[in-house]
């Protein structure tokens, strides 16, 4: 057994105790959480729409395979970061460098070509892992593994509320307010100024102080290869990985059959903002209900095991009918599964982890792994859809997201042991 020790701040421990009550501090970190997804879905619809209008939904596997190379460098420079420097300033950082990001594409995109198309669409996908797995982290670091389960639902709930609003608000302001899509950049950059302004607060008030280690660590920090070599930590990858490649087979489809749908690039924006808000919706119900009655009566493994199986269910519909209602219906029960009772389950697997491993495997796992994955999907995408003699049609890419959820699930049901050994149940 080891102690965790505080990164967030010196001695904050003996301070704002009263504060720090589980309650009061999920409240902080629900609206952190509400604020970082708010300005996500500000910047998604966005970037999609001006992708498709300057490039076309064909082109994604290109974007996707720029996100893998520009995430690469941007994981090195990050885990440097992690070891020379408090990860609450690096949090700070990160939300200044954004704004000042997003003020320069701004107006870059007043006039859209197909390059600032591209750089903005791969910035907002970065953007997007960066301020989510840095808040996950921090979050993960100051529970223990029964205050997850009792809390992340909640948390999670924050993220869900924040982007069924700003869905919704993105639509009013393209649609009814008069504002173009490119406009919603700044509106993103402001939320993302009062992200950094909570942030340093909770900093100050020592709600990132983090908790006493209650597992036994497996795991030492080290070299993020080495970090993967630990079985338990290899499964999780893997795990997280299958997930990656079936949402990128339903991304495209889900991409090519709006642009099909829909024209006009305002049009596509005020669909997507609208369609970020009903999945928003769907997933805060999961979240109220399914989530916690899962994951605390049948545990953390039965809540892994619910997003793959419903997606296989989507995917065989899309096969059926590959309009745009089942290729939303689709995407609803990759990302809206994802976003709740997948979220909530996935980040108790590394709480038992010490918070510097955390740091180093996620960001290996979730930026570095998920972008290779990425790239391979994205190879098999062209092969099958533009340099196969026969191509294949949209509904037959159905068939690798089938083949990824079943991977899935075998994966989950090998991780009972690993998982039991680890939490020492």
């Amino acid at each position: 057994m080891r102690e965790r020790q505080d990164h967030a701040r010196p001695g904050c421990a003996m301070q704002h105790t009263a504060l720090r009550k589980h309650g009061l501090r999920a409240g902080f970190l629900f609206a952190n959480f509400f604020l970082i997804v708010m300005a996500l879905y500000q910047l998604k619809p966005a970037s999609r729409s001006l992708f498709i209008d300057a490039l076309g939904a064909d082109m994604l596997p290109w974007v996707w395979i720029g996100t893998a190379a520009a995430m690469t460098a941007v994981i090195s420079f990050y885990n440097g970061l992690v070891e020379r420097m408090s990860r609450l300033r690096i949090v700070l950082g990160s939300c200044l460098a954004c704004m000042i990001m997003l003020a320069l594409f701004w107006l870059m995109l007043g006039r859209p070509g197909p390059l600032g198309a591209a750089a903005f669409y791969i910035f907002v996908d970065i953007l997007g892992v960066v301020l989510t797995e840095q808040f996950w982290s921090l979050t993960n670091s100051v529970h223990t593994l029964e205050e997850g389960k009792s809390w992340y639902g909640l948390i999670g709930t924050g993220g869900l509320l924040g982007g069924l609003i700003s869905g919704a608000f993105g639509g009013w302001l393209v649609s009814r307010a008069g504002l173009a899509t490119v406009d919603l950049l700044m509106v993103a950059a402001a939320i993302i100024g009062a992200i950094f302004g909570l942030t340093w607060l909770m900093g100050r008030l020592g709600l990132y102080c983090e908790a006493e280690a209650t597992v036994k660590e497996k795991v030492a920090a080290g070299s993020p290869w080495a970090i993967l070599r630990n079985r338990y930590l290899a499964l999780i990858a893997v795990l997280l990985l299958l997930g990656q490649l079936a949402s990128l087979f339903v991304e495209f489809q889900f991409m090519k059959t709006l642009e099909q749908t829909i024209t006009g690039r305002d049009a596509r924006t005020a669909y997507m903002s609208v369609f970020f808000s009903i999945m928003s919706l769907v997933a805060i119900g999961v979240n109220l209900t399914l989530t916690p009655l899962v994951v605390r009566l049948k545990g953390v493994l039965a809540g892994l095991l619910v997003q793959p199986v419903v997606m296989g269910v989507c995917a065989l519909l899309y096969m059926a009918h590959p309009t745009l209602l089942f290729g939303s219906l689709a995407k609803i029960s990759d990302r809206g599964l994802s976003y709740s009772i997948n979220r909530a389950s996935r980040e108790l697997l590394y709480v038992p982890v010490d918070p510097v491993v955390i740091y180093q495997a996620k960001a290996w796992i979730d930026m570095f792994g998920y972008r290779l994955f990425e790239v391979l999907g994205s190879l098999l995408i062209l092969a099958v859809t533009q340099w196969a003699s026969a191509p294949m049609g949209l509904p037959g890419i159905s068939a690798f997201t089938l083949a990824a959820c079943g991977a899935w699930i075998a994966i989950v049901l090998l991780m009972r042991q690993e998982y039991s050994d680890v939490v020492m149940e």
